[in-house]
């Protein structure tokens, strides 16, 4: 593949998975049609970096989709002075996007190896790379104007709720067997929720409800 193919790819992209499923905010429109999203994913699984699916990275985690990202960031409606965290980035992709979009952008990621990757890809971006388990955020580096929670995830703990100041969080609801790409409101210490769409998406580790006992 050279550099011009994924460069049409990348137009293909916006043209057929982004603009048909409402991802209209000319801002991250231009971010992801101006970021390579083939350095983000493994060496032989670029021919297929721009599918309207997600993309497997190993260590049991994946690429979500271009449309999920899209939707979310257009939901969010981001005005440049935001900062943000990136739950569960893997590679940093959406990481890449953000920071085309806003003022701050860190991620945390708890696998070392993706971690690694994404400093790589990321070099020169400004986006500042965390190692740490998902499910407790980055509280060191808020408040947070906005959170990306890259995944779909059951439940949001109270310790990430607490890391935004007045402001929301884009996630994909994983809710028996069903994902829906969510929009979030963060009031005082709870979290407002408002379902946008059906979409599929990657399971993130360590956000599944407890489960109750039954006989």
């Amino acid at each position: 593949m050279t550099e011009q193919n994924f460069d049409q790819m990348r137009r293909a992209m916006v043209a057929s998975q982004l603009r048909t499923t409402g991802v209209n905010d000319p801002a991250v429109v231009a971010a992801m049609s101006e970021v390579p999203r083939e350095r983000f994913v493994p060496a032989d699984r670029r021919a297929v970096a721009y599918a309207d699916a997600a993309v497997p990275l190993g260590e049991g985690r994946a690429l979500n989709p271009p449309m999920v990202v899209g939707r979310l960031l257009t939901e969010a409606h981001l005005k440049g002075d935001e900062s943000v965290l990136v739950i569960g980035a893997g590679t940093g992709y959406s990481a890449a996007v953000l920071a085309r979009l806003v003022h701050a952008v860190t991620m945390v990621e708890d696998s070392a190896t993706l971690a690694g990757q994404a400093r790589a890809a990321l070099a020169g971006t400004g986006v500042a790379v965390v190692e740490g388990p998902l499910n407790i955020g980055h509280a060191a580096g808020g408040p947070y104007d906005f959170i990306l929670i890259d995944g779909a995830v059951e439940e949001i703990p109270q310790a990430i709720l607490d890391q935004v100041e007045q402001g929301e969080i884009a996630f994909v609801l994983a809710d028996r067997g069903v994902t829906r790409l969510a929009i979030g409101r963060v009031a005082g210490r709870a979290l407002g929720t408002t379902i946008i769409a059906d979409a599929a998406a990657a399971t993130l580790p360590g956000f599944a409800k407890p489960r109750g006992f039954s006989f």
